[in-house]
């Protein structure tokens, strides 16, 4: 289970360090950065909401987790952290603009908890990259988000099952054959894909388990 209290110590070193690299390239504000800890709190609410089964901080939390296994492979991984706590912090299961109403809290948070104009636009974009999921060959940061928020996929057999459960759940309103469906397009969408992941270590690691968990997912929607 996450933990709220570790996640809002996580929080806190990152935007710190975030803002610390952003005076070294931009001019400083003359009024003094507020406490991280607000932030937190209200992002922590956000991911909380009774609505979310799978976009919980549960997810939040292995975001982050696989984001610290693929750092190296980041141009500047404490801003795909940010984008990471930002990228599902607007979601309601029903609607389609979840992305970039998130991207547009980020732009609104992060300048006022002291980042530079080009670390929250680049925070935004990567947000808004999360709809598609498809970053470009020159998009380090990028890759690392996306690899990391895809890296359910690649889950031993229990925890795959338990994530397509909890994805059932957020959408217990839709009827069950509208949702076999739906699901199984975007599952045939994915493995159409030439890959899923970016990284060497998403390639290396994640893409064969990956492509068997969807595959048998897909078996079984349409059996």
């Amino acid at each position: 289970m996450a933990d709220p209290d570790a996640l809002r110590t996580r929080w806190a070193h990152t935007l710190r360090r975030s803002r610390a690299r952003s005076r070294e390239l931009a001019p400083p504000t003359p009024s003094p950065a507020p406490s991280p800890e607000a932030y937190a709190d209200n992002l922590l609410a956000r991911w909380s909401e009774p609505q979310r089964r799978y976009h919980t901080l549960d997810h939040l939390t292995a975001v982050l987790d696989h984001v610290d296994v693929l750092e190296e492979a980041a141009d500047d991984p404490d801003l795909v952290r940010l984008a990471a706590w930002f990228h599902d912090a607007v979601y309601l299961p029903d609607r389609s603009e979840n992305e970039e109403r998130s991207a547009r809290l980020a732009e609104r948070a992060l300048p006022e908890a002291g980042l530079s104009a080009g670390a929250t636009a680049e925070v935004a974009r990567l947000v808004r990259l999360t709809v598609t999921h498809a970053p470009a060959a020159d998009d380090p940061n990028g890759q690392v988000l996306c690899d990391a928020d895809l890296a359910i996929l690649a889950s031993p057999a229990d925890a795959y099952a338990a994530y397509t459960a909890a994805v059932r759940e957020e959408y217990a309103f839709v009827p069950p054959d509208a949702f076999r469906e739906g699901r199984a397009a975007i599952l045939r969408q994915l493995l159409d894909l030439p890959r899923l992941f970016h990284t060497p270590y998403g390639t290396r690691e994640w893409e064969g388990p990956a492509r068997h968990n969807l595959t048998s997912e897909l078996t079984l929607l349409t059996a």
